[in-house]
């Protein structure tokens, strides 16, 4: 789950008392030059999630009533990076003396949380770790002893932060706690901004949350943004399934997550590009004809792969699902099978008298022939 700028601030930074500037959310050109009234002076920021906004022209200043309206005008209605603009978050302007980059994520080589700092904020942070990594602060945390104000500040000696040097550490550690606190993938501040007055403000904010957590952050999950779908993507949601459309030309059909990930790393390896993600894992199997209907409404689709692998679940019936789906929809694509677990002489069976076709002893095989097939190949 991805947030927008305005609710990563409002929702978990602001209630952690990490300081955030005043800010108003505007849908219209009219309701941000009603905004401007109450703010003053103020930066104009699109809300997508993503990054480099400003470089895209999403982030402007607004000194009068009159320009509040016409920047939100102009930015409302852009699309970035994909994302098309539906809302700018009016701040006030604040009078910057330093720049921080402040970030907690996961370290998946360790498997452990990690705190990032730097006093090069305002920047592409891999640009900075690229071309000067000792400006780029790590510590990774062991779970058991946590990573509270002292370690911040141990983190962070040295740097000379000036008038932040009491508020920096303090902010660290309240990341730190929110990071588990709200199950985030990141928490992300840059930047962090020492202003003119002596405050340490959050000026923007990335923040990211484990799909799998949002049963136990039911408020904040709704306030995460809406991802843009396609509409088989949709489709896919309507009935219950888990659909992501690419843009290659083999199309997946598999039973749960990781084998559909897997087949789509060997179409990968074997010179091929998957054409979607969908796994008819568990009760999914039921929806055998709308799955494969919607792998094969994707127009770039010239082959198709089925690979099952049975445990408790039993290949026979997902292959009796597919072979009555196929001869429903009667699709004219070259098809290739691998089947493996429990039931798979059934299977087999099924795919063989139902389709005349004769799966593969190895998936790679499987996959190899259909990457054949969907770069013009003949079948085999």
């Amino acid at each position: 789950m991805n947030f927008l700028e305005h609710a990563a601030k409002a929702k978990v930074l602001a209630p952690a008392g990490i300081p955030v500037p005043r800010g108003i959310l505007c849908d219209s050109p009219e309701a941000a030059a009603t905004a401007f009234a109450e703010l003053g002076p103020c930066m104009v920021k699109a809300q997508v999630p993503t990054g480099k906004r400003g470089k895209a022209g999403g982030i402007k200043p607004a000194n009068t009533a009159d320009e509040a309206r016409t920047v939100a005008e102009r930015i409302l209605g852009m699309s970035i990076d994909g994302h098309r603009v539906h809302t700018v978050l009016l701040e006030e302007q604040a009078r910057i003396e330093r720049e921080f980059y402040a970030a907690i994520l996961t370290d998946f080589g360790s498997r452990k949380p990690l705190v990032l700092f730097s006093t090069e904020g305002g920047m592409d942070i891999e640009e900075v770790a690229a071309t000067r990594p000792d400006a780029l602060r790590r510590h990774l945390v062991d779970a058991d002893a946590g990573f509270d104000t002292q370690a911040a500040r141990a983190l962070v000696a040295g740097l000379d932060l000036g008038a932040a040097e009491a508020q920096v550490p303090e902010i660290l550690a309240a990341l730190y706690r929110l990071s588990g606190e709200v199950d985030a993938e990141l928490i992300e501040i840059n930047p962090l901004a020492l202003l003119a007055d002596g405050r340490v403000v959050a000026l923007d904010c990335k923040l990211t949350l484990d799909d799998s957590a949002a049963f136990r952050q039911p408020e904040l999950a709704m306030a995460a943004a809406a991802e843009p779908m396609t509409k088989l993507e949709q489709e896919g949601l309507d009935h219950g399934l888990k659909f992501i459309q690419l843009d290659g030309n083999v199309g997946v059909l598999a039973n749960g997550a990781g084998l559909t990930m897997t087949t789509m790393d060997v179409i990968s390896h074997c010179g091929g590009r998957p054409a979607n993600f969908l796994e008819i894992g568990g009760e999914a199997y039921t929806k055998s004809e709308t799955a494969l209907r919607l792998v094969l409404s994707n127009p770039g689709v010239k082959s198709l792969v089925v690979n099952f692998c049975g445990a408790f679940a039993r290949t026979d019936v997902m292959a009796e699902g597919v072979v009555t789906a196929w001869k429903r929809l009667n699709p004219q694509v070259p098809v290739f099978f691998s089947i493996h677990g429990t039931g798979e002489d059934e299977a087999v069976r099924l795919v063989r008298d139902g389709l005349g076709i004769e799966p593969f002893d190895l998936m790679e095989d499987a996959v190899q022939a259909a990457v054949h097939a969907a770069e013009g190949g003949a079948a085999r």
